[in-house]
């Protein structure tokens, strides 16, 4: 199940040990919207083995404006409490399933 992250719920995951992959984005994004699903199933594929999360950036701009979000959907990869990686723009299933399992 993909989590809807707030600020205290991505920084709890970030801390998690377990490698993060974040998508910023908005109901009103189009490019989001292509993405979106893709997300839902990489939640799926890496159950246990990564934290897969969404951040809606008009409900957390807070969030957003913390990790210079400027475009989306932007997805952002965490390792050990830190940023190793980010893809913005739409990108296939397996741009994003490369970049996680170079984290595991």
């Amino acid at each position: 199940m993909t989590i809807e992250f707030n600020q205290g719920s991505l920084d709890e995951a970030i801390e998690s040990g377990k490698p993060v992959l974040v998508d910023f984005w908005a109901e009103w994004c189009g490019p989001c919207r292509m993405v979106g699903p893709i997300v839902n199933e990489l939640s799926a594929d890496y159950e246990g083995k990564a934290v897969v999360g969404k951040v809606d950036v008009d409900s957390n701009k807070d969030v957003a404006a913390k990790y210079g979000i400027r475009n989306i959907p932007t997805i952002l990869f965490f390792k050990d409490g830190k940023m190793v990686d980010k893809i913005v723009g739409a990108a296939a299933k397996s741009a994003f399933s490369e970049k996680l399992d170079s984290l595991l």
